[in-house]
């Protein structure tokens, strides 16, 4: 790999080309770590995001009214106000709030990171999207086979975990991985609270390097590898988990 280091070296020094992430050993690693730090924030916001939205398609179904007309205006909610307004909400409005005073220094000590509030508020975000996904696989569960579950005296929370999420999560598939790769994109907002990602570390390199235009174009083409290999991974899984003549395309954004 050193003659490909030295090349991007030659680049830079004969025409100013200068993808300084190939040739300087800190840029690179620095950019690794971001790197690192936006697939721990993917799959740490995925993991979230799923739980949020079997929590909350579970609560949309209640028959009990207000818990119901709760878990829908709280998805209206959320899926009608900007991302990265309620990622502020949460680390600059929420975070002081529930913040302890030391009384020796008098400063608040934040009992959450950046990271952390970041893992929150996108899980809670995409969270409300897989909700509406699963919720319109759960619709396309035949109703015979919730009365079959009924007829074994299976609870409802038996029939939903065991019966009618699986199926609705092969049904929802197409939908979730739309909201996955949405994601995957809406990582680079937890650069507005000082996560280092790898927006953030990148935005660093050129503020010293001045090679915008150099970096962009890797930032560019890391998201679309990362992204073409998820689309390419969840294909695969949909195929393998298709049932034939059983539902039909999930809700999407």
């Amino acid at each position: 790999m050193q003659g490909v280091w030295d090349w991007f070296r030659w680049l830079y020094d004969q025409y100013g080309i200068n993808f300084s992430v190939f040739y300087d050993p800190f840029d690179r690693s620095s950019v690794l770590g971001g790197l690192l730090t936006t697939l721990k924030l993917a799959g740490a916001c995925l993991l979230g995001s799923l739980v949020v939205g079997v929590v909350m398609a579970w609560l949309q179904g209640s028959r009990v009214a207000p818990v119901r007309r709760a878990a829908i205006g709280l998805v209206e909610f959320i899926r009608n106000t900007p991302p990265l307004v309620q990622l502020y909400f949460f680390y600059f409005g929420l975070s002081p709030f529930l913040s302890p005073v030391d009384p020796h220094t008098g400063l608040a000590q934040p009992i959450l990171g950046a990271y952390l509030w970041a893992v929150i508020a996108l899980s809670l975000y995409e969270g409300v999207f897989n909700a509406e996904a699963l919720r319109a696989g759960i619709d396309a569960v035949p109703q015979t086979t919730i009365e079959t579950c009924e007829a074994f005296a299976m609870s409802r929370w038996q029939t939903f975990t065991l019966v009618v999420l699986p199926l609705a999560l092969r049904t929802s598939l197409p939908a979730l991985t739309n909201n996955t790769v949405n994601l995957i994109k809406s990582t680079t907002l937890a650069y507005a609270i000082g996560v280092p990602e790898i927006l953030s570390i990148s935005t660093q390199i050129w503020a010293d390097r001045l090679n915008v235009l150099e970096m962009m174009i890797v930032l560019l083409a890391v998201y679309m590898l990362l992204i073409g290999a998820l689309t390419a991974g969840m294909g695969t899984i949909e195929r393998q988990l298709r049932i034939p003549g059983f539902g039909g395309q999930g809700a999407a954004r």
